[in-house]
C-alpha cells in the first residue's frame, strides 16, 4: 500500500479503488489468460490474450461509472471466449450494487435475453436443450447476482435511513431540551424586564420628582439624586443580564391578571401624566394579540419613563375591521432628558420581534417635536402563528420539522422515519426478488421450454411395451413423429431417443436402436 501510495497521487479513497479495481481486473482475467497461455497454442494466440485483456480491462472501468455498460461488454466477450463467464456474475453483482434504479438493468437483461435466443435459434440454429442452457446461464450467471447485489446496496441504504433516523430522533431532543432551556431564560429575562424593569423606572421617576421638589432641603434632594442616578444603572445593568438571558428570539411572559388600563393607573401612581383611550372593542382579543398589545404599552411607558420624564403620554387603542392599533405618544421632555446610560435599543428589538410573531406590524422613532412614538398594528382574530397549547411564539415555531428533501433544509423525525420505512419496505421486495424472481424466472424458463422440448416427441408406457424387437422401422406403431437430440456424440447413430414428457427438462426416457431398419434393442434410460 506505501508503494501504491508513492505511485499514484490523490487521496486515499482513490488509491483504495484504483488498487480494488487492479485486483479485480486480476481476477476476471485469470480464467481467459489460463486458457490462452496453456496448450494447445492458437496462431494468434498474443493478440487474442492482449485483446480479451483490454476488454476485461475497459469492463472493469466503466464499472465504476456505468456498471451495466460493463456487464454489456462481458456478456459480449463471452460470444468469443467462454471464459467470459466466469465474470459475468462479478460484473452482474457490481451493476446490482453501483446502480440506483433498476429499470435499466432490467431492459438489457430482456434485450440481452432477445438477442441471445435469435443468435442461438435463428442464425446458429442450435436446439431447444442449448437454448435452455444458455438461458439458465443467463439466469443463474447473471440476473441472480445482480438481485444479490440489489440488496446489498438496499442494506446499505437501509443502514443509512437508520442513521439519519438515529440522529434526527437525537437532534429533535436536543431541540427540544433546547427550547426548554430557552424557554425558562426568555420566561426569567421576561420577568426581569416587564416587571423590575418598569418599577425601577418608575422608581426613578419618584426619585426625579424628589430631587426637583422646591421644599425639600437640599441635603435631601442630593440623596434624592444619587438614588435615581443608582436606580438609572441599576436598570442599565439590569438590561445588560436581560440580554444575556434572552439571547435570540426571547419572548417574555405577560403578567398574570393584569390589563392596559391597570397598567396605565400603576403609570399615573408613580407620578406619569398617562391619558387612556380604548375603544371597548378591543377588550377581548386574542391571548397573543392581548399579550403584544400589554407588551407594547409597557415597554413605551417605561421607555418614556427614563427618557422623558415630566412629559404627557398619550396610550390609544383602536379596532379597524379585523386589526387593532396601539399606539403610545409621548412628548419631549420639559427639562430635557435626564442624565443616563445610552440605550442599546434592546427592549424595542424585541418588541418588534412579539408584534411579528403574533402577525402584525411596528415601527417606533423620534417625532418633529421632539417626542417619540411607538405604533403597532395587530390582528384582531388569531393569529397564524398562535401558539398550542400553551407553547409561547418561538417554541411553537421551534417544534416545526423540516424536510430533508429541501436544499439545505434539516431532516425532521417524521421525514427520517419516512426514509427509514421506505427503505425498510425496498429490502424486503429486494430480498423476495432475490430469492423468488430466480425461481420465477426458471419456472417461466421451463413453461417455454418444455413445450418446445416435448412437442413430438413423447412415447408414452404401453406404446413402448408394444414394441417388438426386429420389427420394421416403417412397421412400428406410435412412434413420435421427431426425435430428441442425442444425449452424447460417442453414442450409437443409429440409436432413437424419445422422452416420456418428464417435467421441466424433458429428458430422454426411451432409446430405440435400429439394424438395418430393423428394431434391434429398447431400453429404458434411467
Amino acid at each position: 500500500m506505501r508503494l501504491l501510495d508513492s505511485l499514484v497521487p490523490g487521496s486515499p479513497d482513490r488509491r483504495r479503488r484504483l488498487l480494488l479495481d487492479v485486483l479485480l481486473w486480476v481476477v476476471v482475467a485469470a480464467p481467459v489468460a489460463y486458457a490462452e497461455v496453456t496448450p494447445p497454442y492458437s496462431r494468434y494466440v498474443l493478440p487474442l490474450l492482449v485483446g480479451k485483456v483490454l476488454l476485461l480491462g475497459a469492463a472493469v472501468v466503466a464499472s465504476r461509472r456505468t456498471p451495466l455498460v460493463a456487464l454489456v461488454l462481458v456478456v459480449l466477450g463471452s460470444l468469443v471466449d467462454g471464459n467470459f463467464v466466469f465474470a459475468i456474475p462479478i460484473f452482474s453483482y457490481l451493476a446490482g450494487r453501483r446502480s440506483a434504479s433498476a429499470g435499466p438493468a432490467v431492459v438489457v437483461f430482456v434485450l440481452i435475453a432477445a438477442a441471445g435466443t435469435a443468435l442461438n435459434l435463428g442464425l446458429l440454429g442450435t436446439g431447444a436443450a442449448t437454448w435452455f442452457l444458455l438461458a439458465s446461464v443467463l439466469l443463474f450467471a447473471a440476473v441472480f447476482p445482480w438481485l444479490v447485489g440489489r440488496y446489498r446496496r438496499q442494506q446499505r441504504e437501509l443502514a443509512e435511513a437508520g442513521r439519519r433516523h438515529v440522529d434526527a430522533v437525537a437532534r429533535e431532543q436536543r431541540g427540544a431540551a433546547e427550547r426548554i432551556r430557552l424557554r425558562e431564560r426568555a420566561r426569567i429575562a421576561g420577568e426581569m424586564h416587564d416587571s423590575l424593569g418598569h418599577d425601577l423606572s418608575l422608581i426613578a421617576v419618584r426619585a426625579a420628582a424628589l430631587e426637583v421638589a422646591a421644599d425639600l432641603d437640599e441635603r435631601h434632594r442630593v440623596a434624592a439624586g444619587e438614588l435615581r442616578a443608582s436606580v438609572s444603572a441599576a436598570t442599565e445593568r439590569l438590561h445588560e443580564i436581560i440580554g444575556v438571558l434572552r439571547e435570540e428570539g426571547g419572548a417574555s411572559v405577560r403578567p398574570s391578571g393584569e390589563t392596559v388600563s391597570e397598567l396605565v393607573e400603576g403609570a399615573r401612581e408613580a407620578g406619569m401624566a398617562v391619558r387612556l383611550d380604548a375603544a371597548p372593542v378591543v377588550a377581548e382579543l386574542p391571548a397573543m394579540t392581548g399579550h403584544a398589545a400589554h407588551r407594547v404599552v409597557r415597554e413605551a411607558l417605561t421607555n418614556a419613563a427614563r427618557y422623558a420624564p415630566g412629559a404627557s403620554v398619550d396610550v390609544r387603542l383602536g379596532r379597524d375591521g379585523d386589526r387593532v392599533e396601539v399606539t403610545v405618544v409621548n412628548g419631549a421632555p420639559p427639562a430635557g432628558p435626564l442624565p443616563a446610560p445610552p440605550s442599546q435599543g434592546s427592549g424595542l428589538l424585541a418588541l418588534a420581534e412579539r408584534v411579528r410573531l403574533a402577525g402584525g406590524t411596528f415601527d417606533a422613532g423620534l417625532r418633529v417635536d421632539g417626542g417619540f412614538a411607538v405604533r403597532a398594528v395587530l390582528p384582531a382574530g388569531p393569529s397564524p402563528l398562535e401558539a398550542p397549547a400553551g407553547l409561547s411564539p418561538v417554541e411553537a415555531a421551534g417544534t416545526v420539522s423540516w424536510s430533508g428533501d429541501r436544499p439545505g433544509a434539516v431532516e425532521g423525525p417524521v421525514d427520517a422515519e419516512r426514509r427509514l420505512h421506505d427503505a425498510r419496505r425496498r429490502v424486503r421486495r429486494s430480498l423476495l426478488a432475490a430469492v423468488g424472481a430466480p425461481a420465477g424466472f426458471a419456472l417461466v424458463l421451463s413453461l417455454v421450454y418444455y413445450p418446445v422440448a416435448t412437442a413430438g416427441t413423447v412415447l408414452d408406457q404401453a406404446t413402448f411395451d408394444e414394441l417388438r424387437v426386429g420389427t420394421a422401422r416403417s412397421e412400428l406403431a406410435g412412434l413420435p413423429r421427431r426425435q430428441l437430440e442425442r444425449p452424447s456424440a460417442v453414442d450409437r447413430a443409429d440409436c432413437e431417443y424419445y422422452t416420456d414428457g418428464n417435467f421441466p427438462l424433458a429428458e430422454p426416457t426411451w432409446r430405440l436402436c435400429f439394424t438395418d431398419g430393423r428394431l434391434a434393442s429398447k431400453e429404458r434410460i434411467t
